[in-house]
């Protein structure tokens, strides 16, 4: 797991300052508009949609397109598109296996989209179930160290969310990953919050039971497909089985 989650807050803090930021905004906009549709714009009531606003102001969404996506979500507005919430499979070169969740108002053009940006990179497309057996589905927050007033330890951060349901805590260097059932995320967040301890992101994500571990160049291949993959404008997650080590991705870094 420790290289998945070292490629996913490098390209979390990545995304703060990402050049496509505009395609970004979108796509956190996005997921506002239906976490309100589905269960309401009451952010105290509806905890998808509280984390979906906080992940969006922690990005720089501008208030008011936060405002006006829940407005639209909840039926205050009209304007808001018919979203569909999709699950594709795939492979990157090297059989690292891929599972993408799509929001989409055109199942046609996001299949279309997302077979063009895995095969003109290498990938290939692959039927359900193929790779998501390969996947567990947990809750994950990310707290800066600067939070934990720089001294908390592993096992003293998670004394505070064990008993909200806390699995395993991680050292990223930067940041603290709090692993967790997906259900127990609201629970672990606000046992961070009543502990004066602010956090990053707080959301369900998927994590690899089994890793493949890549060198520079099959490193190289396969952020080239994701990068592709999230470039589409119906993709909102990828995830990935591959493991890439901090020299990897330091090396990689020399690309840039």
């Amino acid at each position: 797991m420790s290289g998945h989650s070292k490629w996913a807050t490098t390209k979390h803090k990545k995304a703060v300052i990402d050049a496509k930021r505009g395609k970004l905004f979108a796509k956190l906009i996005k997921n506002i508009e239906v976490a309100a549709r589905t269960g309401g714009g009451d952010l105290a009531g509806n905890p998808t949609l509280f984390d979906a606003v906080q992940k969006a102001k922690r990005t720089s969404v501008p208030n008011d397109n936060i405002e006006r996506a829940v407005k639209r979500g909840s039926g205050e507005d009209e304007g808001g598109a018919n979203y569909e919430a999709l699950v594709y499979e795939g492979y990157a070169p090297g059989g690292v296996a891929l599972y993408i969740e799509c929001l989409t108002d055109n199942k046609n053009r996001a299949v279309m989209e997302l077979r063009t940006a895995l095969t003109r990179n290498g990938g290939t497309l692959a039927d359900n179930g193929s790779v998501a057996y390969l996947f567990d589905r947990k809750g994950q927050v990310l707290i800066p160290k600067e939070q934990t007033a720089g001294e908390t330890s592993e096992d003293q951060l998670l004394e505070v969310v064990l008993d909200a349901g806390a699995e395993e805590v991680n050292d990223l260097g930067d940041s603290f990953e709090i692993i967790s059932d997906a259900s127990s995320v609201v629970e672990v967040r606000s046992a961070l919050q009543s502990a004066g301890m602010e956090y990053d992101s707080a959301e369900a994500t998927f994590v690899p039971s089994m890793e493949v571990e890549l060198d520079v160049d099959g490193a190289r291949k396969v952020l080239r497909v994701i990068d592709a993959l999230e470039d589409c404008d119906d993709v909102q997650n990828v995830y990935s089985n591959a493991d890439i080590s901090d020299e990897v991705l330091a090396e990689l870094g020399e690309d840039d």
